[in-house]
Order: structure tokens, then sequence, then C-alpha cells
């Protein structure tokens, strides 16, 4: 009997475990058993699928295409069976889910319980960082992700445009002055960003033109939400995103400045996956209740 569908399964555990051994003992199998199996897979593909050494296993080109189309397939046969068996309301599972740290805690956090009350079953994996994940290394489902996207095949879904602004603790400007121009940045201290695709310029407008000016500042933070709690304490400048600030510019803790100098600096937001309209129902679940209300966070 053709069991393609149990070796896919094989195969995965043997990646996400990263051993024969250690698959085999969750599988309750020997691991010769699954090595055998994976064996099989190669040898019906015609195609090396795993690497081996003594220290570890890796995936091949081929082999992570596999991976991915074996974990699409094995998603939607599961939750094909829980729609025709129990209905739209089983949907469970796990959704995999990045975001930059601010956008994650403002925009997606206060969503999340009326989701659970859409969707009880389903496990929401969220993780936030102003680093940009790689989709399939890091197993994640929807990543949503603030500025330029690079060329790819996944999918994405543009939720809106988050504009950039200089912004200072009242505290701040009544001991250091406020700044009128570009130029004044020189005798400020600046809040800067250290993860790899920041810079320690700041490109602003100046004259019809932009212009890359360069910022020094105490801190340098790997998110935009330390830099918004140090720019409240009054620490010094942060250029951060308006949805970042604007709860803080309401309440009077923090302040615009150098308003025609950030004029039009904005970044799209998207949200994007993989899989295109073949995505597991869980993450379709997730995505479809998520959209128009991060479209309406951003418009504000």
């Amino acid at each position: 009997m053709d069991n393609r569908a149990g070796e896919m399964q094989v195969f995965l555990r043997v990646v996400d475990c990263g051993s024969f051994s250690e698959a085999a003992r969750m599988l309750r199998m020997t691991p010769s058993t699954v090595s055998k199996l994976v064996g099989r897979i190669e040898e019906r593909l015609g195609v090396r699928l795993l690497e081996r050494s003594t220290r570890r296993l890796s995936l091949t080109d081929e082999g992570q295409v596999y991976y991915d189309r074996s974990r699409i397939l094995l998603d939607e046969m599961e939750e094909m069976e829980q729609e025709l068996s129990h209905g739209q309301a089983s949907l469970d599972g796990r959704v995999r889910v990045s975001s930059s740290v601010g956008f994650g805690m403002l925009g997606i956090e206060p969503e999340l319980p009326a989701f659970w009350q859409s969707h009880p079953r389903i496990v929401v994996d969220l993780s936030l960082s102003d680093e940009i994940v790689d989709l399939y290394l890091d197993r994640t489902d929807v990543a949503f992700r603030v500025g330029p996207l690079p060329d790819s095949t996944m999918t994405a879904v543009k939720l809106g445009t988050a504009k950039r602004m200089i912004v200072a603790a009242p505290s701040y400007l009544e001991k250091h002055g406020t700044p009128h121009t570009i130029d004044d940045l020189s005798e400020h201290a600046c809040l800067g960003f250290n993860f790899r695709r920041a810079n320690a310029v700041w490109p602003l407008r100046e004259s019809g033109r932009i212009v890359d000016r360069t910022v020094e500042g105490p801190l340098l933070a790997n998110n935009g939400e330390t830099v918004r709690r140090q720019a409240v304490a009054g620490v010094g400048l942060g250029r951060i995103g308006e949805f970042h600030a604007r709860e803080d510019l309401r309440a009077g803790r923090l302040v615009e400045v150098l308003h025609d100098a950030t004029e039009g600096d904005t970044e799209d937001v998207h949200a994007l996956f993989l899989g295109g309209e073949r995505i597991p129902v869980r993450v379709r679940a997730f995505v479809d209740f998520m959209t128009p209300r991060l479209r309406a966070f951003l418009a504000g």
C-alpha cells in the first residue's frame, strides 16, 4: 500500500528534530527504520534530500522543496478532515507569526483576544523582533514586515503605510532646546538602531530634496519599542513610526519635531506568507481576521 503521507510525516520529523535517532524516539520507531524510510523517498524521487554527516543533517535544495510542499500537503489533509467532520468552528493547530516589536505589541496583540473568540483552538506562536526573519528557516507561517520587500515567491498583502517622524519628550526639549533645522541635529542626542539593515543616517527633506544626515547618540537598540521608551524618558530624539508614538503624542509624553524634514518619510507594511492560495486553512483564518483590523490600525 502506498503510504506517502506517512513517509512525509517521518521526513518532516527528521528535519525538525535534526537527527534520525531523535525522530525515531519521538515516532517510537528504530533509527534504522527511519533512515530506510527517508532513503526510500530519495530512491523513488531520484534525488538526495538530506546531506548526512556525523555531526548534523542539512537539507539539500530539493530537500527544502520536499519539506515545504509536504508541510503544506499534510496541513491541508488534516484541515480537510476537520472541516468535513466537525465544520469550520473546529479549526485548530498552530500559526507561527513573526512581527516587528512595535507593530506586534500595538497592532497585533490587542486583536488576539477577539481572534480567539472566533477560533479558540488555534494557537498563535508569536515572535517579535525587528530583525528580518527567513520564513523558510524559522518555519514562520505569517510575517508582518515594515519596509521594502525583497524579491521572492512569497505572497504579500499590503496592509497600509507607516509614517516615520522625529519625536522627543517635552522634558528633553526644555533642557536641550528644540531643533529647527536638520543641521541642529548635530547638537542633539539621536537614538538609533543596531540591527543589520539599520545605518547611522536619517534621510531628511531639506529644500525639496532628501539629505542623509549622520546622527549620533547614547543608544543603539534592536527594536523601536526601546527607542520609544527612552525618548519618553527624555534621553534624546527618536525617529520612529507614527503608530509607535501615537498614544504618547496624544498623552503629551512625546511631541513631534522637524515635521517638514520627515514629510514623505513612509514605509509600506505587508503581511507575507508562503503557499499563495493553498496556505493552510488556519493560516488563512488568521490572515483574513487580522488584515482589515491592521489596516484600520495603520490608518489611525
